[in-house]
């Protein structure tokens, strides 16, 4: 029995994940087979001649495959939509310390600022559901605190506002920030991760939000140590067509999975080396410094990891870590990009040191893996490469789902630069906005 994985849209129609009898069989075969039990897909991923569709990418295992491609039965097939990479609009929603900024224009070409929201407060993070198109906004108020709004239209004047995340007040806790929201793997489903490092679930498509009692509830919590911008829950990875499993990562507590829907947790830790602490306490220490992380689409069993000094690659779902930094000019760094359809490449944009938290060399450079960090390659064209000193925070760099991809990263310093190629080559999208603090962006 294959298993095949449906990515959004098309996990709408008809769920996200399925066993199919595969003796014998191609990958038109298995695609056949899953249009006979779910006839609501039927078109969408092949056409009438049981080829593939353009806009659509199958993978078997590691490998984007024609339809011809035969399929054993240990084989895990995902079904991606192939965004294309021609004239249609970006959207790039750019949170600030001055409010939301929504940038709309042709991909590759110039953008406007087509609305800016939450005037004068933090947006630490902002985001779209693919699903539903459903936009997100985690704002923070100097006097009132984190609240998380909720639109159908980045650009409308009134985003409502959400119940929640907040602690029962039984637990004496309240939340400083809400670091992130992501998409889940079941209908409707979202998380959010928050400081004090803690996991609130919506099952309502983000109005209400429940704490997570599993992670919360941790043994040793009272213990836990936060890294300079707080006990940041920051990084949320499902995994692909299984609701069960998941991988967080929180500063400076490490890395922490799932088997069962977050109902208890354990560490995912080995490898990683807290240079930081002194050399005798590193093997026991929990006091790891994950700075951002990501699981790839289509090989789930493949994250990347940016660290508290180190870049690191795991291979076994997150239970143990490779450190893949070599060849980079420091591994330091917080933003980091996993490419959505190959699962050999990511993209991380270093600084100095986290006593220099600037680009090295006063060069603004993207760093490129092909090969799953055997090798790294800087992106630099287009991009400031004299006295420039910027600062790229954890949550300002995104993809926009293109083939090719779109990347686009903003600086503290209110530039926001975007690439249409991969990366090759570079503009800057807007030069003059609010210190950035997170960046998300997607194509029609």
């Amino acid at each position: 029995m294959a298993i095949v994985a449906l990515r959004p849209p098309l996990r709408d129609l008809v769920g996200g994940r399925w066993e199919i009898e595969v003796e014998g069989a191609t990958v038109a075969d298995v695609l056949r087979s899953l249009e006979r039990s779910n006839p609501r897909l039927a078109g969408w991923v092949l056409d009438e001649q049981g080829r593939i569709r353009e806009h659509v990418a199958v993978f078997v295992n590691q490998e984007r495959v024609a339809s011809d491609a035969t399929v054993s039965a240990s084989d895990r097939v995902h079904v991606l939509p192939a965004i294309s990479g021609g004239s249609g609009t970006t959207e790039v929603l750019v949170g600030t310390r001055k409010g939301l900024f929504v940038l709309r224009g042709e991909r590759g070409g110039p953008m406007e600022v087509a609305a800016r929201r939450f005037q004068g407060q933090t947006v630490e993070f902002a985001v779209r559901d693919p699903r539903s198109g459903r936009s997100f906004a985690s704002v923070t108020h100097g006097q009132f605190g984190p609240r998380l709004y909720f639109t159908d239209d980045p650009t409308a004047e009134e985003w409502e506002q959400a119940d929640g995340p907040a602690f029962p007040e039984a637990d004496g806790a309240a939340v400083e920030r809400i670091w992130i929201v992501q998409p889940g793997e079941e209908d409707r489903v979202l998380w959010a991760g928050v400081a004090p490092a803690a996991l609130f679930r919506s099952d309502d498509g983000g109005r209400t939000w429940a704490l997570n009692r599993g992670l919360w509830d941790q043994p040793g919590r009272a213990n836990w140590q936060p890294g300079q911008g707080g006990l940041a829950l920051h990084s949320i990875c499902p995994w692909p067509g299984d609701p069960d499993r998941m991988a967080i990562g929180i500063s400076a507590v490490g890395v922490w999975l799932t088997d069962d829907g977050g109902r208890t947790w354990r560490h995912g830790n080995k490898g990683l080396v807290p240079q930081y602490l002194p050399e005798e306490a590193r093997e026991t220490s929990q006091d790891l410094c994950v700075h951002n992380m990501y699981r790839s689409p289509v090989v789930p069993e493949r994250l990347f990891m940016q660290f508290h000094g180190g870049v690191y690659r795991s291979d076994d779902c997150g239970e143990t870590w490779l450190d893949i930094a070599e060849g980079l000019p420091s591994d330091f760094g917080f933003p980091l990009v996993r490419h959505p359809r190959d699962p050999d490449r990511a993209f991380v944009i270093p600084l100095v040191a986290d006593r220099d938290r600037v680009t090295p060399e006063g060069k603004v450079r993207v760093y490129e893996t092909g090969d799953a960090g055997g090798t790294w390659e800087p992106r630099g064209q287009g991009l400031p490469n004299e006295q420039a000193y910027l600062t790229v925070l954890r949550q300002a760099f995104g993809h926009d789902g293109g083939d090719p991809l779109g990347l686009y990263f903003g600086a503290t310093s209110g530039e926001l630069f975007g690439s249409a190629d991969g990366g090759r080559t570079w503009r800057t999208v807007a030069p003059h906005l609010a210190p950035v603090t997170s960046v998300r962006a997607w194509s029609a």
